[in-house]
């Protein structure tokens, strides 16, 4: 019989690792060009509302949103249960999607991806290093005009 992997108590001989400074994107006062991405859950209806009261976020904070890209869950599969998680807590968004957004902001050279949602700071990390931009939130502190 095989014993049970007993888990070493000693502490970690691994430095602690450094914070990760938070996104240093900030939107021009004229004109950057915005991809604006939502993710949202097939039972929420006022989906267009929210993108549309984003776009005019970014539009007081000086961006200019020249595509919308909406991912909806739940509307194909993935059973009612899942609906209001992510495709992915790397990506937040399905793969195909996220090509599709890296796609799209390739081809009208977007300045930023901005996501409705909120995004941890590994989703950002890897969002920007996929797009080739910054992928920041609407709720970040970025957008507040203080």
């Amino acid at each position: 019989m095989h014993q049970p992997r007993r888990r070493d108590r000693r502490p970690s001989r691994r430095a602690a690792s450094e914070p990760v400074p938070g996104p240093s994107f900030r939107l021009p006062a004229s004109g950057a060009d915005v991809v604006l991405v939502g993710f949202f859950s097939a039972k929420r209806k006022d989906f267009e509302t929210v993108m549309a009261d984003a776009a005019a976020r970014l539009a007081a904070a000086g961006g200019r949103v020249v595509v919308r890209i909406v991912q909806r869950r739940g509307v194909s599969g993935g059973g009612a249960r899942k609906m209001s998680l992510p495709y992915s807590s790397r990506t937040l968004l399905s793969q195909g999607k996220a090509r599709q957004v890296a796609d799209v902001a390739d081809l009208v050279d977007a300045d930023a991806v901005v996501f409705t949602n909120p995004l941890t700071k590994h989703q950002r990390r890897t969002l920007t290093a996929m797009f080739g931009r910054p992928a920041v939130s609407v709720t970040d502190e970025l957008f507040n005009s203080d």
